[in-house]
């Protein structure tokens, strides 16, 4: 399945405030973010199906498909339209299994020798990160940077082939068009979108930013 994965809004109780998740997703949909993921770690399984729920009935029509952060169980309760995984997931052949073949599965990305295993595995994206240093979440590892993510990005290519590379951790309206410029097809944003009172005219901006960047980037002579 062809994910589009140009502005890619993580949605998050600690990040909401209280506020509606599933307004929130909403207005990132209508503004122009292209895919939404539920993130929801410290929720129970039953609220956070609660949450998916309601993110996906706010969803109908926009055409911007829901995924579900590390539970397969929570997707398949809430008919959202796939998973993001990461290393200490499920695996994600399973979760292929599970899901069926129209869902959308997508994996994290963090270094060169993951890639023999993604290959392997039913993915339709893989999002590649920490690329900067974010308050969102807890990362062991240190970030990318671009350079980081220009070599990974093209090992990426060599190995997963036409899939959708996004990119994650830090990236806003400031330093999105060189995520792109350094090889990712998207940008997954948290705080960009949904730390501000405008989450709509936050992605509106950003969706604006990642077109151009996608355009110069398409047009440059190989």
């Amino acid at each position: 399945m062809k994910v589009d994965v140009r502005v890619y809004g993580l949605v998050d109780p600690q990040i909401g405030a209280g506020r509606s998740l599933a307004e929130l997703a909403r207005a990132a949909a209508d503004g122009g973010a292209t895919l939404i993921q539920l993130r929801a770690k410290e929720q129970s399984t039953r609220e956070m199906v609660r949450e998916a729920k309601a993110i996906h009935a706010a969803l109908a029509g926009s055409n911007v498909p829901l995924l579900i952060n590390d539970r397969v169980d929570v997707a398949l309760a809430s008919g959202a339209e796939g998973v993001h995984l990461g290393a200490d997931d499920m695996e994600l052949a399973d979760a292929r299994r599970l899901l069926g073949p129209d869902a959308i599965i997508g994996a994290t990305l963090k270094k060169a020798g993951e890639l023999p295993y993604l290959a392997s595995a039913p993915i339709d994206y893989a999002c590649i990160g920490g690329v900067f240093g974010t308050v969102h979440k807890d990362n062991p590892d240190a970030p990318v940077g671009l350079d980081g993510l220009a070599s990974l990005r093209r090992e990426a290519a060599r190995v997963l082939g036409p899939i959708p590379i996004g990119a994650i951790a830090g990236i806003n309206a400031t330093n999105a068009a060189s995520v792109i410029a350094a090889g990712a097809d998207g940008v997954a944003v948290i705080g960009a979108l949904f730390a501000g009172t405008d989450t709509r005219a936050a992605a509106r901006e950003l969706r604006a930013i990642v077109d151009a960047a996608l355009a110069s980037d398409r047009a440059r002579p190989a």
